[in-house]
């Protein structure tokens, strides 16, 4: 037999697969794991291990290639593929750091650090919470302007902070081909953060300048996240950036500049989070997108959006900080191989206060390991082709184009805020976020699941508080986080935490599973569990219950010692004082004596409150 590469087929001695097939053997594993019945038809599967995103966009378990859509090549039109043919191979993608706080000393020293680091560009809070900006000339002291791209976040200090910027570029007499970056002029998004007016003149007039004066520069930062930092889905962060890209190119046209010189003014900022093909899938189909609305406006090559992925605020958590370094690390993959052109590490500490020398330090080495050492920049859109990726590309971008004509039919995004539109579409996503998180199918590791109840958060200076007044900022953890407060607050004031006594029935091994599940429930709370040990005699588990010094006692064990122990047991438990019995297991029991349980898929937050409420945490 030969085997050239002319005649060897892979798995040619095989007879090919169908779907069909696939579905019979599948089906069958489901039958026998009880999430499908004996009459359930093969058809069935596909609906049986679909997921649905928040957009309502359904993910399969199995994709062929009819799944495959038109793509196109890396930097062509629609641009799905990136916005450059190279993508990041020749030189990386934009390092850029995010810089905090009101101190100019403390400023200019964390960005000479990180540009010593590897930063390739500096995104500077400047205004209100920010740096005033007539320091803005001693805080960029040192720095090579002509080599580092700096990007301005100042809200309604924008013209303020760009003229002051300006001048310390003409100053040194910095080449105007050679500074780069974008003076950050948002109304839009300022409207959406604080309810204050939008001042669009003042953004034309800049965009008007450096279209004018500074090429590389740009003026107008579309930044999606305050929509995702208010609990927004992918589509609806898609719709809304759209809006507010389409509000600022019709400002910029009626101005006066041609289509293609205002689209080069808007640079888009997006979160990257943990669900990296979701983050993936999100930046390929804002590139789409945004072609899209280019070629609606005869100027389609010059669509290549400008992308800045920044890792997501929401994910970030307060407690166990150290897992936000997998949280960031996983997101940022995401966004590099998802293209965007510029990608914002958060320090781990981001959720405690000013970030550290240490803090920053892993942030941007987090980007120098997956560019340096896993190589991501050398592959040209990775997932191209993927018949998964592409699909999911294809099904956000028709999500968010829904989102945004929805927006431009109730009259632009300036509209949509004004009425509450917006507000009450991402309220309805939070709320069905929420519903998730509470029943810990959306879980949020080293807080609602697998919490540390010993742990030490690293002390952080204050931060200054960012600006308010009109979408809120969510955090994934903040119910469970809040609870723990309340607990922490509650041993500070007693001298001891709260804690409910598990009546450990049977073996170690026997009970060992139901008492871990229901002791990292509880500490999801804040509330600690101490364990009576193996045991199966009602009166000594009583005996331990009154000396442990808790009012609550939750039943662990298998089922087969439930239906001869629950009952006794919980009597016990009751005559010696129990305020409320939990049993680990399924509600279906029934068991006398037995308030309430625990399972899998149980509201832990109504529980966790039941809890402190028993314990007498106010």
């Amino acid at each position: 037999m030969s085997t050239s590469s002319e005649t060897l087929s892979l798995a040619g001695e095989f007879a090919p697969a169908t779907l069909d097939q696939w579905r019979e053997l599948t089906l069958g594993v489901l039958r026998k794991s009880g999430i499908a019945a004996d009459d359930t038809p093969p058809q069935a599967v596909d609906e049986l291990l679909s997921v649905v995103t928040y957009d309502g966009v359904r993910i399969p378990a199995l994709y062929v290639a009819d799944d495959l859509p038109e793509t196109g090549v890396p930097g062509s039109a629609p641009f799905t593929r990136g916005g450059r043919a190279g993508g990041a191979v020749r030189a990386g993608w934009d390092v850029r750091q995010h810089h905090t706080g009101n101190d100019p000393a403390a400023a200019r020293r964390a960005i000479l650090a990180d540009l010593d680091g590897g930063v390739r560009s500096l995104w500077i809070d400047v205004g209100a919470g920010g740096l005033d900006a007539a320091k803005l000339p001693d805080v960029l002291d040192g720095v090579l302007l002509d080599l580092a791209g700096v990007v301005l976040d100042a809200g309604a200090a924008t013209p303020e902070a760009a003229q002051a910027f300006l001048g310390v570029v003409s100053e040194r007499r910095v080449p105007p081909g050679k500074v780069s970056g974008n003076l950050g002029a948002d109304p839009l998004g300022w409207l959406a953060r604080t309810g204050s007016p939008a001042d669009l003149e003042s953004a034309v007039g800049l965009a008007e300048r450096c279209a004018a004066e500074y090429p590389k520069l740009r003026a107008i930062t579309v930044d999606a996240t305050v929509y995702h930092d208010a609990g927004g889905s992918d589509a609806q962060e898609l719709g809304s950036s759209l809006a507010a890209g389409v509000a600022y190119l019709r400002a910029l046209h009626a101005a006066g500049l041609s289509v293609p010189a205002a689209l080069g003014q808007l640079e888009f900022r997006y979160a990257a989070t943990t669900d990296q093909f979701l983050t993936i899938a999100k930046l390929r189909a804002a590139r789409r997108l945004w072609a899209r609305v280019a070629d609606a406006c005869g100027a389609l090559e010059a669509g290549a959006q400008r992308q800045h992925a920044v890792t997501s605020s929401v994910m970030m958590t307060a407690r166990d900080p150290w897992v936000n370094m997998l949280r960031t690390t996983v997101a940022c993959f995401a966004a590099v191989v998802g293209g965007a052109d510029a990608v914002t590490v958060q320090p781990f500490d981001a959720r405690l206060g000013l970030p550290d020398e240490f803090s920053r330090r892993i942030a941007r080495n987090t980007q120098a390991l997956l560019m340096e050492e896993a190589h991501l920049g050398r592959v040209i859109d990775a997932t191209g082709g993927c018949w998964y990726v592409e699909r999911l590309t294809e099904d956000l971008a028709r999500a968010g184009w829904a989102q945004f004509t929805e927006i431009e039919r109730a009259g632009g995004l300036a509209a949509a805020l004004g009425s509450g539109l917006v507000a009450e579409q991402l309220a309805d996503t939070w709320q069905r976020r929420v519903d998730n998180l509470t029943h810990r199918r959306d879980p949020v590791t080293g807080v609602s699941e697998f919490p540390n109840l010993g742990e030490r958060a690293p002390a952080r200076a204050p931060a200054p508080p960012p600006p308010s007044g009109g979408l809120p900022r969510r955090h994934l953890a903040e119910m469970f986080e809040t609870r723990r407060d309340r607990a922490d607050a509650h041993a500070a004031a007693t001298g001891a935490g709260p804690t409910v006594f598990l009546a450990t029935l049977g073996s170690v091994a026997a009970h060992t599973g139901r008492a871990t599940f229901a002791a990292n429930l509880f500490a999801a709370g804040g509330i600690a569990a101490a364990r009576g040990g193996a045991g199966t005699d009602p009166a000594a588990i009583a005996v331990a219950f009154a000396a442990s010094g808790s009012p609550v006692a939750c039943i662990c064990g298998t089922d087969k010692a439930y239906t001869e122990l629950a009952e006794p047991v919980a009597a016990a438990l009751a005559a010696a004082g129990a305020k409320r019995v939990w049993l680990a297991g399924s509600p279906h029991g029934g068991y006398a004596g037995v308030d309430a349980y625990l399972y899998v898929g149980c509201d832990a937050v109504e529980v966790i409150d039941a809890t402190l409420a028993d314990l007498g945490v106010a």
